[in-house]
């Protein structure tokens, strides 16, 4: 169905396979499910891509410049959609959009599941379902109306959160997979006092991916963490990895049938980390969706935790033979809706490699990009989903507009020096937009930090500035300027237009 639609005093072409009239809402216009195609007349337009996962690359590229994409493969089955990866293409996932030369912006986003899909070239902007899709919202304007607008349908159709997570101390950047119940004890008495919300224990607690049971390194068992920190004044959290499997785990000997098979019956693997492939659980699956029940249990109701860092949790969405026969996104959800109504409402569910629309309304915290990681860029790679903090940094400020949906995680800020190779300029760069976002971590023990270092977190950490955006990267920080623009142009990975 081709029709002339006009969206702030601007004509455009549409041409629409759903036979449903456009209906306007507040700030654009919502179209039928089905394939849309806007004849866009923007030429050699910034285009934002939307990365289908926490990790994937998300940021503005022009039209005439190639995609912003992941390179590797390996790589990218980790952090991205590989179904509908195009190497000469523009395309994003869920919403995408077209900066012209008067900065005016023309947005797509779909409004629902049905793992949406869209592209761009120098005519025409493009969006489709890999199902049946939902309804898509169209908007034309200034950039912070046409995204605030679009949160406004996603908030009444798949919900929103108002939960924050508070200031969080993770074991995570400070001792990845050797964390010990020892180590975590020292570090428990010497952060109490301090302006801590929650302790989160990360990986490296667990016998085996897949397999939720403290190993030796936690001789006394979960549940006396989580009393010990909450004597101290902090909640406790956790991270799990809920929806895979190491080959080798106890979980995946056990019980092949919870594990998501393709059409030749084959376990499909959902991503490459712990220096192995990982396998993807069958949501759908009645004995799996029994597993995740105890499992979440388990670690809200026996042990303690009101906090869950729930990680690679896109492998839910992989593509694969489900059990019950839906849709990847939809298993996606409803397992994810499962582990909402299991650990309960008071629960704080942050998801990292998480996908926006299907975690919408369930989780309170989406982690905004790649892991940060103690350094700016690293010399060998330039994978723009790899642990680097440049990478972290970009990712977060194009997710920004998120944060009326759910609180944008842009993971933890640095203050020590030790085991750090960051320049104060970078580590204020990470203050700032952790405190942009309203989500404060910290891995540094204090025992790691000088006096100075100590009393500059705590401050920091105390700190409630008021935030206000004034551009793309610019903001005021309680009146101080604050602009990322150097931060974006490491090297010709992001450059700057």
């Amino acid at each position: 169905m081709p029709l002339l639609v006009n969206l702030a005093g601007r004509d455009f072409a549409v041409e629409l396979t759903g036979s449903e009239p456009p209906t306007p809402v507040t700030g654009g216009l919502v179209l039928p499910p089905g394939r849309v195609a806007i004849l866009h007349g923007l030429a050699d337009a910034l285009f934002y891509r939307h990365g289908q996962n926490s990790w994937s690359p998300c940021g503005w590229r022009r039209l005439s410049e190639p995609p912003l994409r992941i390179a590797n493969p390996q790589r990218r089955l980790t952090a991205d959609d590989t179904v509908w990866d195009d190497p000469a293409r523009h395309h994003s996932s869920a919403v995408a959009a077209l900066q012209g030369d008067d900065g005016r912006v023309l947005l797509l986003g779909s409004l629902g599941l049905g793992t949406p899909r869209l592209a761009a070239d120098l005519d025409t902007l493009a969006g489709w379902c890999e199902d049946d899709g939902a309804p898509w919202f169209l908007a034309y304007g200034p950039e912070q109306e046409v995204f605030a607008h679009y949160t406004d349908q996603l908030a009444v159709r798949l919900g929103s959160s108002e939960r924050r997570a508070g200031n969080v101390w993770s074991t995570w950047y400070s001792y990845y997979e050797g964390i010990t119940e020892e180590t975590l004890n020292k570090d428990i008495s010497a952060l109490a006092g301090l302006p801590f919300d929650v302790v989160q224990i990360d990986d490296g607690w667990q016998s085996a991916v897949g397999d939720w049971e403290p190993n030796d390194k936690f001789p006394s068992g979960m549940r006396a963490l989580t009393e010990r920190i909450t004597t101290a004044g902090m909640r406790a959290g956790l991270w799990l990895a809920p929806f895979i499997v190491l080959p080798t785990s106890e979980t995946a000997r056990e019980h092949p049938e919870f594990l998501l098979r393709d059409a030749g019956g084959q376990p499909v693997v959902a991503g490459h980390n712990w220096g192995t492939s990982y396998w993807a659980l069958d949501l759908t699956h009645p004995g799996v969706q029994e597993h995740l029940t105890q499992q979440i249990h388990k670690v809200v109701h026996a042990w303690g935790f009101s906090y869950l860092k729930l990680d690679f949790i896109n492998a839910g969405a992989v593509p694969g033979v489900r059990h019950s026969g839906a849709p990847r996104e939809q298993a996606y959800r409803d397992a994810l809706a499962l582990i909402r109504r299991v650990a309960g409402p008071e629960v704080y569910l942050l998801g990292s490699g998480a996908l926006l629309l299907p975690s919408l309304g369930l989780a309170d915290g989406l982690r905004s990009g790649p892991d940060v990681a103690p350094l700016w860029t690293n010399y060998a790679s330039d994978d723009p989903s790899d642990a680097m903090a440049c990478n972290a940094v970009v990712n977060t400020l194009h997710r920004l507009w998120q944060s009326r949906l759910v609180q944008v995680d842009p993971d933890a800020v640095y203050f020590r020096s030790r085991l750090n190779l960051l320049t104060e300029t970078q580590m204020r760069w990470l203050q700032d937009l952790a405190a942009i976002c309203g989500f404060k971590a910290v891995s540094d023990p204090p025992s790691w930090l000088s006096s100075d270092e100590l009393e500059r977190m705590t401050a920091y950490l105390a700190e409630q500035p008021e935030i206000v955006q004034e551009d793309r990267y610019s903001f005021a920080v309680d009146g101080r300027p604050v602009d990322f623009t150097a931060a974006l142009n490491p090297g010709q990975q992001y450059p700057i237009t």
